[in-house]
């Protein structure tokens, strides 16, 4: 579970044409206050460490941000921030030292491959996007690489960037990075799908020449390459909330605490531009109807990934609808079976073609049908010597 504190809502100080939170946004839902007290207080109840997050955190003041983490670190012994980068500056890097802040950057690329974050500007994006590959260079100068989010579109990942896109990952290796996390682009917008978005037979294209890639780094790895294959093992206890049947009403794992000390739930499945608060109960209807449901109506019956995807994050499913699966089914099909291949030459056991794999799914419907969420670990565990992993 992550708990992440949004002190100033989606409030941003630049405007990536695909961020996800848009429909706030578009809404008019963006906040510039903040209750510390309250925070406070909802940090206590939730009762685990936290990551600040937005919007661009960093628009908070420095005094703020020192409250913060002198808490977060005297409270839970670490702390965490998500940011563009942008802002970044010495005071803060003094801080993320001082305070142990685990720091996450979301950037695309070096240069004209980031310029859909758009600034307001082409020079202010590119001087934006300036910005953010010099904090990261700062922080690993500093002894503090950031781990990285890094989204594919069209701006970065078409067939003539990709080896650009390659190249920037080699020297960010080189001076200490070692975590990248792909995304698929987000879309809710017509119009950004048209300007921005990959084809599906791009984004193949664009993941599988990094899973090809991988190899050539020494350290740096990309983590859902490595999540995708141990959950083809049934190695699922330490996988990202993608992969973890999450439920669109309480989304167990990212709990949400806004400026005000509300609670709220994932930004990835908020479609309608509102922060909606939790749900008392999690319930995992989604799941129980994609594996009865048929391709054709936009389930995942058949599909002997299910076990491992699950449809994937309800924020991307097929016409923002998450009774159905995700409308990238396509490409995270073709790297599963791109990587089962692989485990199947190194003499490895894949769930997906295992005949225990009929008893597992069973075993989960079971579990969701009474309210439970269980790993596949857990069963595996209890049934050792039917499956070699």
């Amino acid at each position: 579970m992550t708990v992440e504190l949004r002190p100033l809502g989606v409030h941003c100080n630049i405007a990536c044409q695909y961020c996800y939170q848009n429909p706030q946004r578009s809404a008019g839902n963006v906040r510039a206050h903040y209750d510390m007290g309250r925070m406070k207080q909802a940090l206590e109840e939730e009762g685990t460490d936290f990551r600040l997050f937005g919007g661009e955190p960093l628009l908070l003041p420095e005094d703020a941000l020192e409250e913060l983490w002198a808490f977060g670190l005297e409270r839970f012994g670490s702390n965490g921030i998500q940011t563009n980068g942008t802002l970044i500056n010495e005071r803060h890097i003094e801080l993320f030292r001082k305070y142990q802040v685990a720091v996450g950057i979301s950037c695309d690329g070096p240069g004209e491959l980031s310029d859909i974050r758009w600034a307001g500007s082409l020079a202010a994006t590119r001087e934006a996007t300036a910005r953010t590959e010099d904090a990261i260079e700062r922080l690993c100068k500093a002894g503090m690489p950031p781990a990285l989010i890094l989204t594919l579109h069209r701006s970065n990942a078409t067939p003539d960037k990709l080896p650009v896109l390659e190249q920037w990952l080699h020297s960010l290796e080189q001076i200490g990075v070692t975590t990248v996390r792909l995304h698929i682009l987000e879309v809710d917008d017509p119009q950004v799908r048209a300007k921005c978005s990959l084809t599906t037979e791009e984004n193949i294209a664009a993941f599988l020449f990094f899973a090809c890639a991988e190899a050539g780094f020494r350290m740096l790895r990309f983590d859902v390459f490595d999540e995708m294959r141990r959950l083809l093992l049934g190695d699922d206890g330490g996988t990202t909330c993608i992969w973890r049947a999450c439920d669109p009403y309480t989304t167990s794992a990212v709990r949400g605490v806004e400026g005000q000390g509300q609670r709220s739930n994932c930004g990835r499945t908020n479609k309608d531009g509102v922060d909606f608060v939790k749900a008392e109960f999690p319930g995992f209807e989604r799941y129980l109807a994609l594996f009865h449901t048929d391709r054709e109506a936009g389930g995942c019956n058949g599909c002997r990934f299910f076990l491992m995807c699950k449809g994937q994050c309800p924020g991307t499913s097929i016409d923002g609808d998450w009774r159905n699966r995700t409308e990238h089914c396509e490409v995270w099909m073709a790297l599963f079976q791109h990587f089962e291949d692989g485990l199947r030459q190194a003499g490895k056991a894949p769930l997906s073609t295992h005949p225990i794999r009929a008893q597992l799914e069973s075993w989960f419907l079971d579990a969701w049908t009474r309210g439970e969420n269980p790993n596949m670990e857990t069963f595996l565990a209890a049934n050792r010597g039917q499956f070699e992993g």
